[in-house]
């Protein structure tokens, strides 16, 4: 068995938990949107058509801000095909994803969809092939309170009040050669400027994230950031980041390790961030929104492409298992570890593509096994986020040469005092024996409730016929002794750990 621990101390604080941090992605891309979120004809269907099973499972994920309408999808879209009567929008092709959009979703009816889940809107801009005056009308549409001719127009299709919206993305991706509309970073960084600076003469207190790297293996990685910084640093709040992880070729070893290198890419970033605006003499701190995220068997995608324009098709249904479930948990205790820098994540995306929640057409929705570490950080996550240092031996992978064995982070709540504790085992074959003092706190602790996710099968999956095949069980071997915290964690395994004061 392996010994690991930290300790915990209230005074040391990284940063509030932002609830920014359970974000996710709706795209207009396969099934998420056409029988993902909305299904006129399902049993459970409102009178928008929207699958109540699918808010439900929305809610109980605990989602905070949802990033729309992409992704690859933005860079072609036209937003105005999405709004006035269904029967007068027109379909189009998008070349994202090679499939048919019929518009029948738009602007305001997602905007009733997010009412309705309860989730704040993060609207991304076609900076692909539109640019600063498309910008301007999608604000104007979606914020501004009446008078004008596209918040009358707004007001026609029956929203009266202003939408709203803070956070906008000055685009996606557009590092990327498979990017419609793709750019070198000096075009993209004079086109984000200019589309900041004229959104922020409509509303100087909107939040704008400009589109950095669409991920750390790019080979224009930092340079992209820095000369796109370089142009946009005094009008822009956040730098984009995007990653996914899969495992490659057998390696469990270092898939179980992701969280490695999603704390170098952030670490990478924020320094790079930091050099421009050191440059720029600017006591601005720029933040990262890590507005994609999420393990995604990409080889599998790149082997199958679509060659026919269909509607809504089945595109990157990944089932997920339960080393999955555990490589997620990990990557949101690496987002909590940075919430200083990182206050904004949406994991890509909700449902049926890549995502937590599965929908069959007419049929059930169900919780991949990536569900249940989000929806329970996600619900346990309160107060600050506590520096955490954990002292355990390390294992040698391929990818990211020695890495501990077990990673954690914590969060405490002042107000209530609990403290909760996320933490991942990730050896293959031997369990960890968890010790952390808890003599920094002034009064004592007891242990209120304790998840773990782990499974003798990892490669177990929900499906519609067995959509509880993975689930958390209660973790037993935990206990407070002595102002100590000790738990035995299962290898291969994600755990959460509430604590709360005894009274």
């Amino acid at each position: 068995m392996h010994n690991a621990s930290f300790r915990l101390d209230p005074a040391f604080t990284i940063a509030p938990v932002s609830r920014r941090t359970f974000g996710t992605f709706v795209e207009h891309m396969g099934r998420c949107v056409y029988t993902g979120i909305y299904e006129p004809t399902h049993p459970t269907a409102d009178a928008d058509g929207f699958r109540q099973d699918v808010l439900e499972l929305t809610r109980e994920l605990g989602v905070s801000v949802v990033r729309y309408p992409g992704g690859n999808f933005v860079s072609g879209y036209r937003w105005e095909d999405g709004i006035g009567p269904v029967a007068d929008r027109p379909v189009r092709r998008d070349l994202a994803w090679h499939s048919l959009e019929t518009n029948e979703v738009g602007i305001d009816e997602f905007m009733r969809w997010a009412g309705k889940a309860g989730v704040e809107v993060m609207y991304a801009l076609n900076l692909g092939t539109r640019g600063v005056q498309e910008a301007l009308d999608v604000q104007e549409y979606l914020n501004h309170p009446d008078r004008t001719r596209l918040a009358e127009m707004r007001r026609a299709n029956g929203a009266d009040e202003p939408y709203g919206v803070t956070m906008f993305c000055l685009g996606n991706e557009l590092d990327g050669p498979w990017q419609t509309g793709h750019k070198t970073a000096h075009e993209y960084g004079r086109l984000a400027a200019e589309t900041a600076r004229a959104l922020r003469a409509a509303e100087p207190w909107l939040e704008l994230v400009a589109v950095g790297s669409s991920g750390s293996s790019m080979p224009t990685f930092a340079t992209w950031e820095s000369e796109v910084l370089e142009l946009t640093y005094d009008q822009i709040d956040y730098i984009s980041a995007h990653a996914y992880y899969e495992p490659i070729d057998g390696d469990l070893g270092s898939f179980l390790a992701s969280a490695v290198d999603m704390d170098h890419f952030i670490n990478s970033v924020v320094a790079t961030a930091d050099s421009v605006g050191a440059r720029l003499k600017s006591r601005k701190r720029l933040k990262i929104s890590f507005d994609e995220w999420n393990v995604w068997y990409l080889r599998r995608f790149q082997a199958v492409q679509e060659t026919e324009w269909n509607i809504a098709p089945r595109v990157i249904e990944d089932s997920y298992n339960v080393a999955d479930a555990v490589v997620v948990g990990s990557l949101l205790i690496s987002l909590l570890r940075h919430s200083d820098r990182v206050p904004a994540a949406c994991q890509a995306q909700l449902v049926n593509v890549i995502a937590p929640i599965r929908t069959e057409p007419g049929g059930p929705a169900w919780r991949q096994t990536i569900f249940h570490p989000f929806a329970i950080t996600a619900r346990l996550a309160r107060g600050d986020v506590l520096r955490v240092e954990p002292a355990a031996p390390l294992y040698p992978t391929d990818r990211f040469g020695d890495v501990p064995v077990v990673d954690a982070v914590a969060t405490h709540d002042p107000e209530s005092g609990e403290v909760t504790v996320f933490v991942v085992n990730r050896s293959q074959d031997s369990a960890a024996s968890l010790a952390v003092p808890l003599a920094g706190f002034a009064w004592s602790l007891q242990v209120a409730e304790a998840w773990t996710l782990h499974d003798d099968d990892l490669e177990a999956t929900n499906t519609a016929d067995a959509p509880d095949r993975v689930t958390p069980s209660t973790l037993d071997e935990v206990s407070v002794v002595d102002g100590e915290l000790r738990a035995t964690l299962a290898p291969v395994s994600w755990s959460a750990i509430r604590m709360t004061p005894v009274r």
